[in-house]
């Protein structure tokens, strides 16, 4: 597969943002329960991650400074982390040697891994690829590289991002009004970050992507912010998302069959 054209920008701005999350990155290095999302909702209520993962093999989709990858190695997985961001896997490979932990962490993207069909019992993004990677090349790619009963986890934004937030971070968090169409969600660039493309689905278009590419859906778990929870990302407030989704979490199955 040729290099998808707005990588270059995506990997330009999280090259400039790499060096903001080097403290979270240490902290969920070092944390030994998992926690999810903005609000960093906790693993016993997500349930992401098998509580025993001996002996699996696990690929981590834009794995940015690879604290999920450690999460996965500490529960007996063997895992490779995948990004296309320098300066996120520079981060990642220091913190893993300062822990001691068996990561291989490489260079790539998402949409065209370099390796064999089926090489992968579990596959995971939590944003990474499933917020900048587009789904209709990469939910293909995820689907060829697991094994057949293999699983793809991976934590998203709401629908309700795109559709209720405002076009400038500056002016606040999401509002309780609906901004933008919801039909024909697909690119999603903001007027404020210039050369950066996201990508949304409704549940309709994720659904039939996952079944044209022989996945099953296990679960769909919205997210809900508890009670007074806060966040440092300023597009987003705990009082809201904890009304509505502002993440969504997707839980796959490949069909044996496909």
């Amino acid at each position: 597969m040729t290099r998808p054209e707005y990588l270059d920008g995506n990997v330009a701005s999280w090259q400039r943002q790499a060096a903001d999350y080097v403290v979270p990155a240490e902290r969920g290095w070092t944390s030994i329960d998992p926690y999810w999302g903005i609000f960093g909702i906790e693993e016993t209520v997500v349930q992401m991650l098998p509580a025993d993962m001996s002996g699996l093999s696990c690929i981590e989709l834009g794995c940015g400074a690879g604290y999920v990858s450690a999460w996965m190695a500490r529960r007996g997985a063997q895992v490779v982390g995948i990004d296309p961001t320098p300066n996120q896997l520079a981060t990642a490979r220091r913190i893993c040697a300062e822990h001691g932990l068996d990561i291989e962490f490489r260079e790539g993207f998402a949409e065209a891994v370099e390796f064999p069909d089926a090489s992968f019992d579990f596959a995971i993004s939590e944003y990474g690829a499933a917020l900048w990677a587009d789904p209709y090349r990469w939910i293909p790619e995820a689907a060829r590289l697991l094994k057949p009963g293999g699983r793809l986890r991976f934590l998203t934004n709401s629908a309700f991002v795109p559709m209720c937030a405002p076009d400038l971070e500056a002016d606040g968090p999401m509002t309780d009004r609906l901004l933008r169409p919801y039909f024909g969600l697909h690119e999603t660039r903001w007027p404020d970050a210039p050369g950066e493309t996201e990508f949304h689905l409704t549940h309709g278009d994720w659904i039939s992507l996952f079944r044209g590419n022989g996945f099953d859906i296990e679960r769909l778990v919205e997210l809900q912010a508890p009670a007074g929870a806060t966040t440092a990302y300023t597009w987003a407030d705990g009082e809201w998302a904890h009304k509505w989704p502002v993440e969504d979490v997707w839980m796959l199955i490949r069909e044996p069959s496909s």
